[in-house]
């Protein structure tokens, strides 16, 4: 499977996460969500930025929901519950919010 963005061909797994996290830009995460139903808001950016970072800055990292959830109420400044996190993205935060993120499909098992 490919993604086609900016005139450039982004390969991606079967499942649609991408091979190079180095091909993710915003508008690739902007098509991946147009493609997963999911309008991209600040708060979903700020959890799809959130995910890159740990994955790329703290040694390939996988945040689980609840750890997502702590820290993304810490950084909004209101205590979450997970149900407006799956709102957000309805196929499990963590999943989910990878793949728009551009990062490999997660090897983690259940949410918490």
């Amino acid at each position: 499977m490919a993604y086609e963005v900016d005139g450039k061909t982004i390969e991606a797994t079967e499942n649609g996460y991408l091979v190079e996290v180095t091909d993710w830009s915003e508008a690739v995460a902007e098509l991946i969500a147009k493609e997963e139903g999911i309008e991209m808001t600040d708060k979903h950016w700020d959890v799809v930025k959130y995910l890159r970072d740990q994955h790329i800055n703290n040694a390939g990292n996988e945040p689980n929901e609840r750890t997502i959830l702590k820290d993304m109420g810490k950084q909004w400044g209101e205590k979450l519950s997970s149900k407006v996190m799956y709102e957000m993205f309805p196929l499990m935060p963590s999943k989910q919010g990878r793949k728009i993120a551009g990062l490999p499909q997660s090897t983690r098992k259940g949410g918490y």
